[in-house]
C-alpha cells in the first residue's frame, strides 16, 4: 500500500469511527525544535540515565544539579512554537473529527495551537508549586530561585517525574479511551509505563511514528513519515466536512 492508499484508508478509518481520540509523545514536538528523549542520535535522554535524572529523588538530592540540567531543555519547550502536528490536530478537533488529546507532552504547544480538550498526562510547565505549604507560582519562578518564598522548602514543576504517582488526568484518560473507537498514535515510542498500555483500551489504532513501537503489529496502519505531513494530509480530506463532534 502506497503513502496515498494509505492517507485514504485513514481518512476512511476517521469517518467511520464513532470516537476519534491521539495520544501524542515527543516525537510530536521535534518539528518546533524540541529534542525527542530516546532517538539514537539525538534524544535528550539518549546513553543518559533517565530514570536518575528526572526523579524525585534526584530533585531532592540535588536541587541545583536537577534545575542546571532541566532548566535548559525546558527554556527550549517555553520558547517553542506549534508545527504542522499542532495545527492539523487542533483543526481535526474544531471541526468535528477529534474528541480530544492525550499528551505526554509538558511543552503546552497542543493549547498553543488551539486545542482544547487535553489531558496531560505527564502534567505541564505552566506552573511550579511547594509541595510543603501548597503555595503555587509561575514556572519562570524557578529560573529566579527553586526555594519557596513562604517556608523555604524546595519547589517543584507541575511535571510528573519518576517516583511520583499519576496524576489525575491519566485517570481520566484511562476512562475517556475506555469507548475510543479509533486512537492516533503520534510521535511516540509507547515504551514508557503506564502510559504505553494506554493502547489497548481502544478498539482500533493507527501509528504515526518515525521508529519502530511495541504496538506496530497491532495497528491498522502504521506511517513512518513526518507526523505533521501526514496530519495535514487527512484534514485536507476532512477540514470541510462538520465530524460528529462539530459545535457551531
Amino acid at each position: 500500500m502506497n503513502y496515498q492508499q494509505k492517507i485514504d484508508q485513514l481518512v476512511h478509518l476517521i469517518k467511520e469511527a464513532g470516537q476519534v481520540l491521539a495520544l501524542t509523545g515527543a516525537g510530536a514536538s521535534t518539528e518546533s525544535g524540541i529534542p525527542d528523549f530516546r532517538s539514537k542520535e539525538s534524544g535528550l535522554w539518549n546513553g543518559m540515565p533517565v530514570e536518575e535524572l528526572a526523579s524525585i529523588r534526584a530533585l531532592r538530592k540535588d536541587p541545583q544539579k536537577f534545575y542546571d540540567f532541566h532548566l535548559r531543555w525546558w527554556e527550549v519547550c517555553l520558547g517553542a512554537k506549534p508545527n504542522d502536528t499542532h495545527y492539523a490536530l487542533a483543526k481535526l478537533e474544531q471541526t468535528g473529527w477529534l474528541l480530544g488529546i492525550i499528551t505526554q507532552n509538558i511543552d503546552g504547544l497542543h493549547q498553543k495551537a488551539g486545542s482544547r480538550h487535553l489531558w496531560e498526562v505527564h502534567g505541564h510547565l505552566r506552573t511550579c508549586y511547594c509541595p510543603q505549604c501548597g503555595q503555587e507560582f509561575a514556572i519562570n519562578r524557578l529560573k529566579e530561585d527553586y526555594l519557596c518564598p513562604d517556608c523555604g522548602w524546595i519547589l517543584r514543576p507541575r511535571v510528573v517525574l519518576f517516583g511520583d504517582p499519576m496524576p489525575k488526568d491519566y485517570f481520566v484518560a484511562e476512562k475517556v479511551l475506555s469507548g475510543c473507537q479509533l486512537l492516533l498514535v503520534v510521535g511516540t515510542s509507547l515504551q514508557v509505563h503506564p502510559v504505553n498500555t494506554l493502547p489497548q483500551r481502544a478498539r482500533r489504532m493507527v501509528i504515526i511514528n518515525h521508529e519502530p513501537t511495541p504496538w506496530d503489529s497491532s495497528a491498522e496502519l502504521v506511517f513512518r513519515e513526518s507526523s505533521g505531513k501526514v496530519l495535514t494530509d487527512i484534514t485536507k480530506h476532512l477540514a470541510h466536512i462538520p465530524g460528529p463532534y462539530f459545535i457551531k
